[in-house]
């Protein structure tokens, strides 16, 4: 057994008993290791100690109780391993700078601490092959454009720190407060029939230190001025496209898009590839909200053997 196949069953034993008191040795001992080699070994391969590890994930699936059901803040607090209402309050504040109570009140995404998958961490696949993994299927091609795509949308500027690393920050998720603002603008857009929406990340000059410009857009065939809209441009050029399904929508557009985002970066280091000055989220009308599929795209740049 390969020592992140361990680590992965602890995760499991982890989850499936997220709201009850594990003890260290009892995890250091389904994955036959030490408490002191399998603490190690956890930090290393998950980037967090245990406690905290299992703190933040009982605070990702608090969150969601706290939007799917009306129980009581006490009795999810209680659900999920926290001893008391402010013990919780405490923990959720910390996290997400808000409490749970504003956080439901609010039409506000959350970034949260994902369970990781870690086979993708180790996991080599050639292009066109699909790569299974806890319910996501993901599959790398490469493809070419051979005219620019114009895209008509809003932007706003996003915190680095409030992102990444996906799936393991933790904060309000400002990207998906520019998609909110762009379904206030959306029907105004002439968009193209049977276009594409996309969400793209890029580097900008302009923007603030610590934050990077985040648009969001529909396909149009042409642009034109509109002062409450922007525009952004995909060019021409040979692309790196990940794409991936998941079960569920909201799985999809979450944990599935920061698993797939990890994938991809490190994909491209193993093929010695450079990272592209873009990525983009680009999702089709056929699609809709039920179709749990998408793709991150972001350029073709060969590197040195050194993928540099």
């Amino acid at each position: 057994m390969h020592a992140w196949e361990s680590i992965q069953k602890t995760l499991e034993m982890i989850e499936n008993r997220i709201g009850e008191e594990i003890a260290v040795e009892e995890l250091a001992n389904a994955a036959a290791l030490s408490p002191f080699y399998y603490q190690r070994l956890f930090s290393r391969l998950v980037k967090k100690p245990v406690r905290e590890y299992i703190k933040l994930r009982r605070l990702a699936r608090a969150c969601e109780a706290l939007r799917g059901t009306d129980r009581r803040v006490l009795d999810i607090a209680l659900d999920y391993g926290f001893g008391s209402h402010e013990t919780f309050t405490r923990a959720f504040r910390d996290a997400y700078d808000m409490t749970p109570t504003e956080y439901r009140g609010d039409d506000i995404r959350l970034n949260n601490f994902d369970k990781p998958d870690l086979l993708l961490n180790y996991a080599i696949i050639d292009l066109g092959v699909p790569l299974i993994s806890e319910g996501l299927v993901i599959e790398m091609n490469r493809l070419t454009v051979n005219e620019p795509v114009n895209f008509m949308g809003v932007k706003r500027y996003c915190s680095i720190a409030g992102l990444f690393p996906n799936g393991e920050a933790t904060g309000v998720n400002e990207p998906g407060e520019v998609w909110r603002l762009f379904g206030e603008i959306e029907d105004k857009i002439p968009g193209k029939p049977q276009g594409r929406k996309i969400g793209v990340a890029y580097h900008d000059d302009a923007a603030p230190e610590g934050c990077f410009p985040y648009f969001v857009g529909a396909e149009v065939a042409q642009t034109i001025i509109d002062e409450n809209c922007q525009t952004w441009t995909l060019p021409a050029a040979d692309y790196l496209v990940c794409r991936w399904e998941a079960e569920s929508f909201d799985e999809l557009v979450s944990t599935a898009l920061n698993k797939a985002l990890k994938f991809g970066r490190l994909w491209q280091e193993k093929h010695g590839l450079k990272q592209g000055s873009f990525g983009a989220e680009m999702y089709y009308p056929e699609a809709g909200l039920n179709c749990f599929c998408m793709e991150m795209w972001s350029l073709w740049m060969e590197g040195d053997e050194n993928g540099k």
